[in-house]
C-alpha cells in the first residue's frame, strides 16, 4: 500500500516453479460470523497515510452483515477529508513468519478506489519502512480487472525496493474471490481463486529481502485517491463497500488438526464401512487445504454418506481438477469398487441434479364434505363448488401437509371476495411459521375468481397449513403448493439466507447466491424492491406485493437489495448474483 513512485529492476527475482505445499494447517481466521474479533486494531485520522490518499480513517464505517465483514468508504466530511473509511490490522494481536495467507473479497470498482489486502513486518515501529519489508497480498485501483501483487523491502543501501506482477484473470472483481499468497523460505507465490499468478523468489534473503523471512501482521483497507490510483475520483461510486467473507492463516504441517465433525448434507470417512474419523460437510468446494483444515488428510476418503437431494463430486487433484466421481445420495460403504479408496484431494457437494417435480393442490372442499378442513365458519356459497369460505377474522385449517424437501415453494390460492380492502395470511402449525400476508382488493363477486402467487421457503417437514382472514371474507377455491426449482433437504439450511423464511429483521432472499429468480418473504406486504450495486448505483426496481424479481440480466456481483413495505418501512438485504 505504499507509493508507486519508485521502481527496481530486478534480475534476481525470478518466476519459480516449485511445488505448491502438499498440506496445510490453519491456525488462525476470522469467519465474522459473530462480529469482528478482537484481533483487530482499527487506525484512525487523515494525513494521506504515506500515499496522499484523500480518506479519513474511522472504526464507524466497518460493520458486519450477514456473516460477511464491510468495509464502507464514504463521500463525506469529516476531520477535514472529504471521504471516509477503514483500516483495520492484526498489529500487537496477532502476527505469522510463513504459511498460507488468504482472504475471501468482493470490492468496488471504480476511478479513484484501491482496495487493499496485504502485510507488514512486525519491527515496523522500530525499524520503520520499507526495512520492515511488506506483502501485497491483493490491491486494485479505478476500474477494470486488473490485481496487483507485490513485496517491498530495503536493499542493500536502505532505499526501497519493490517487486510486483498483475493478473486480469480474475475477471469480474465485485463478485467474491478468494485471494491469497503462498509464503515460505524460498518463495512467495500470488493466488487468485487458487489460481497462480505471480512468484517472487527470496531464497537465501537474495537481493537483501531478510526482512520478508520475519513475522508479520495482517491489513485490510480501502482508499481513496492517491499517488497510485490518482485523484480523478468518480463520487458515483460511493458509497463503496468492500465485502470480506473471511480471513485465514495456514502453516504447513505434516499432520492435520483433529478431524472437525459437525452437521452437513454429506460425511466422508477415513475408512470403509463408515469407519475412522467422520466429517460433516456442507454444500460447497472443498479444495485440498480447505478438507486439510477439517482434519481430512490427502487420499484420505475412503466411504461417504449423502443425503437427499445432494451429490459429492470427487476430483483426483487440488483444487477441484484432474478425474472426478460423482457420488448420487445415499449410502457409499466404500468406494474400492470404483476404484476411488483414498485417492480424494479435493471434492464438491451440491445440490443434485434432477430433483423430481413437486406439486400439491389442496382443493377448499364444499360445506358437506369438509374434507380436510377444520370447520370454523365455512360455507358451501356457490351451489356445491369448491369453497371455503373464509370470515373476517376467521380462518381455515389444512392438516398433514407435507413439503418433501427443504428450499423455495411457490404458493398459489384462487380467491374471490365481494369487497375491497380485504387481507388474507397463510402460516404453518398455527403462525408458527409465517407464510406472509396479502391485501386482496374486491372481485366484485363470490365467483369472480383471482389467483395470488408469492414464494417462501420453507424447511422438510409435515404441518398444520392455517388461512387466515385478518381483514374481510373470502371464498377459496384452492391452494396449489410447487416446488421451486431443486429444493434443498432439511440438513442444508443454513445454506439459506432466511432458513426460517424470514431473518430477525422480518425479511428473507434467497437463493443467495442468485442467478435467476430472487425470491423475496417479508412478514410485512411490501410496496416496492429497489437494487443497487456495489457502487450505490440503483440497477432494478419492482413495484410490486410480488414475492419475486428477475436478476437474471444483471451483471456477476454484490448487490443490495431495499424493499419497502407498505407501511413504509425500509430493510436491506445483500445478496451475491452468479
Amino acid at each position: 500500500m505504499k507509493s508507486r513512485y519508485i521502481i527496481f529492476a530486478l534480475t534476481a527475482i525470478l518466476s519459480l516453479q516449485t511445488e505448491v505445499f502438499a498440506q496445510w494447517n490453519l491456525v488462525w481466521q476470522d469467519e465474522f460470523t459473530n462480529g469482528i474479533s478482537g484481533d483487530w486494531v482499527f487506525e484512525t485520522g487523515a494525513g494521506g497515510w504515506g500515499n496522499n490518499e484523500l480518506q479519513y480513517y474511522r472504526r464507524e464505517n466497518a460493520t458486519v452483515q450477514n456473516g460477511q465483514l464491510v468495509i464502507s468508504a464514504k463521500r463525506e466530511a469529516f476531520g477535514g477529508a472529504n471521504y471516509t473509511s477503514v483500516r483495520m490490522k492484526t498489529q500487537g494481536k496477532k502476527s505469522w513468519k510463513f504459511g498460507k495467507i488468504e482472504a475471501r473479497i468482493a470490492m468496488p470498482s471504480f476511478n479513484g478506489i484501491w482496495p487493499a489486502f496485504w502485510m507488514l513486518g512486525d519491527n515496523i515501529n522500530s525499524v520503520g519502512w520499507p526495512a520492515c519489508g511488506e506483502i501485497d497480498i491483493m490491491e486494485h485501483v479505478n476500474a477494470g480487472s486488473s490485481v496487483f501483487g507485490t513485496i517491498h523491502w530495503a536493499n542493500d543501501n536502505g532505499s526501497h525496493a519493490e517487486f510486483g506482477g498483475n493478473t486480469g484473470a480474475a475477471g469480474n472483481l465485485t463478485a467474491f474471490h478468494t485471494y491469497s499468497v503462498e509464503w515460505d523460505a524460498n518463495s512467495i507465490k500470488w493466488l487468485i481463486d487458487g489460481n497462480q499468478f505471480h512468484v517472487a523468489n527470496i531464497a537465501d534473503n537474495v537481493n537483501s529481502t531478510s526482512e520478508l523471512h520475519n513475522n508479520f501482521f495482517i491489513l485490510l483497507n480501502l482508499a481513496v485517491g492517491g499517488n497510485w490510483p490518482g485523484f480523478n475520483i468518480d463520487n458515483n461510486g460511493f458509497q463503496a463497500n468492500m465485502y470480506v467473507d473471511y480471513v485465514r492463516v495456514y502453516q504447513a504441517g505434516s499432520t492435520p488438526p483433529p478431524p472437525v465433525g459437525g452437521g452437513g448434507v454429506a460425511t466422508v470417512y477415513k475408512d470403509c464401512n463408515f469407519g475412522g474419523y467422520a466429517v460433516g460437510l456442507p454444500v460447497g468446494n472443498y479444495a485440498y487445504g480447505d478438507l486439510y483444515a477439517r482434519g481430512i488428510a490427502n487420499e484420505d476418503i475412503s466411504s461417504i454418506k449423502v443425503n437427499g437431494g445432494y451429490e459429492v463430486v470427487l476430483c483426483e487433484n487440488d483444487n477441484l481438477t484432474g478425474a472426478t466421481l460423482t457420488v448420487p445420495a445415499g449410502e457409499n460403504s466404500c468406494l474400492v469398487g470404483q476404484g476411488w479408496n483414498d485417492r480424494t484431494t479435493s471434492l464438491i457437494v451440491r445440490t443434485a441434479t434432477g430433483v423430481p417435480a413437486f406439486t400439491r393442490t389442496i382443493q377448499a372442499e364444499d360445506y358437506s364434505a369438509m374434507l380436510g378442513v377444520q370447520k370454523e365458519g365455512t360455507s358451501d356459497a356457490g351451489g356445491g363448488l369448491n369453497v371455503g369460505y373464509i370470515d373476517n377474522n376467521d380462518w381455515l385449517a389444512y392438516n398433514g401437509i407435507t413439503f418433501p424437501t427443504s428450499g423455495n415453494y411457490k404458493i398459489e390460492y384462487r380467491v374471490a371476495s365481494m369487497y375491497g380492502g380485504n387481507r388474507i395470511s397463510l402460516d404453518l402449525n398455527a403462525g408458527g411459521i409465517q407464510l406472509g400476508t396479502t391485501d386482496i382488493p374486491s372481485t366484485g363477486g363470490w365467483q369472480n375468481w383471482t389467483t395470488v402467487s408469492r414464494t417462501v421457503n420453507v424447511n422438510a417437514g409435515t404441518y398444520n397449513l392455517g388461512v387466515f382472514a385478518s381483514i374481510g371474507g373470502f371464498n377459496l377455491n384452492w391452494i396449489r403448493i410447487t416446488r421451486v426449482g431443486n429444493a434443498r433437504t432439511s440438513e442444508e439450511d443454513e445454506m439459506v439466507t432466511s432458513s426460517n423464511n424470514v431473518a430477525a429483521d422480518g425479511l428473507g432472499v434467497f437463493p443467495n447466491p442468485v442467478e435467476n429468480e430472487l425470491y423475496i418473504n417479508s412478514v410485512e406486504e411490501l410496496n416496492s424492491i429497489s437494487i443497487t450495486n456495489v457502487m450505490g448505483i440503483e440497477v432494478l426496481t419492482q413495484d410490486t406485493n410480488l414475492g419475486n424479481i428477475n436478476v437474471s440480466k444483471l451483471e456477476s456481483g454484490v448487490y443490495t437489495l431495499t424493499a419497502v413495505s407498505k407501511e413504509g418501512n425500509k430493510t436491506t438485504k445483500r445478496f451475491i448474483k452468479y
